[in-house]
């Protein structure tokens, strides 16, 4: 009988005592391409999971979306999008996923910049350039944003967010100060360079480096022979010291204007993609150092 009664009372004590705790479940997020993903990982951290669809050094100016993709979205709580036409076929992808998602939009906010034209190729962005990220205040826009979604999908996470987004706008704050103090050491009359698509007017305006590009704001955008003999007898005339290769880019035509102008190869950029984790440009932040590094190598070093 004690025994039993024995047992009977350690049953009841079990019964008293805290269950385990079970894991956060994360919310399911989409970015649109590998520079969103990398805004989202650093605001959401161990709360969120994060599927990219335009991966490491993609183009999402020509991607393509796969039936994968669609069942990514449908499983989504959030898509996070730049906005600003830079993905054309992310609308169509969303409808077509069925999903319930919400859909935020990190440029929310920016003033975008106008283009002039579509460069003669006959391609537009509705008149704006979709490549805010390139600056860095742009960047915190970004931030404010995607912190802004994450709470609305998830509010339990509101102070992990605020505190993350906190912590990275402080890194940002020292990345523009680099950048700033970069620049600053190339010579007034030497900054200037090529790149294949004109990717890069946001820090163009925010940083006092010109950008000479014989593609328009799209890679889908092809660059005609008479596009290239103007920027080849640019280049002759004002003595651009480099022309730069882009990640996401096919090098043939920035090695041809290179070989035909006799201005040198400055190195690769990073415009639209991120590299892979094990590269030079894994995160934004790192991106945007190893673009400066080069940038600030080929401007100061290259013959005049």
């Amino acid at each position: 009988m004690l025994n039993r009664r024995s047992v009977l009372l350690g049953l009841v004590a079990g019964l008293a005592l805290p269950l385990p705790a079970f894991a956060q479940e994360k919310l399911p997020v989409v970015a649109s391409f590998s520079i969103l993903g990398d805004f989202v990982r650093e605001i959401g951290g161990e709360r969120v999971a994060v599927t990219t669809l335009v991966g490491p050094d993609g183009d999402a100016h020509v991607y393509s979306p796969t039936p994968a993709d669609a069942k990514t979205v449908a499983g989504a709580k959030l898509v996070v999008v730049n906005g600003l036409k830079f993905e054309g076929w992310l609308t169509r992808l969303i409808k077509s996923s069925g999903t319930k998602a919400t859909v935020a939009t990190a440029t929310t906010g920016i003033t975008a910049l106008k283009m002039a034209d579509d460069h003669g190729h006959g391609h537009s962005h509705g008149g704006e350039d979709p490549h805010a990220w390139q600056s860095v205040a742009n960047a915190r826009h970004y931030v404010g944003n995607v912190r802004d979604a994450l709470i609305a999908a998830d509010p339990a996470g509101k102070a992990t967010y605020e505190a993350n987004a906190a912590a990275y706008q402080t890194k940002l704050d020292a990345l523009e100060a680099e950048i700033k103090a970069a620049v600053a050491r190339i010579p007034a009359d030497r900054r200037k360079a090529i790149t294949s698509h004109d990717a890069f007017g946001y820090f163009a305006k925010a940083y006092g480096i010109e950008f000479i590009a014989p593609q328009g704001v799209s890679t889908e955008a092809e660059a005609s022979a008479k596009d290239v003999a103007r920027i080849i007898r640019q280049i002759k005339a004002q003595k651009v010291p480099a022309v730069f290769l882009e990640n996401i880019t096919n090098p043939r035509l920035a090695e041809q204007i290179a070989r035909e102008s006799g201005a040198k190869i400055g190195g690769r950029l990073y415009s639209d993609a991120l590299s892979g984790a094990d590269g030079p440009a894994g995160t934004y932040i790192a991106m945007m150092k190893h673009n400066i590094s080069q940038i600030e190598k080929a401007l100061v070093a290259g013959p005049a």
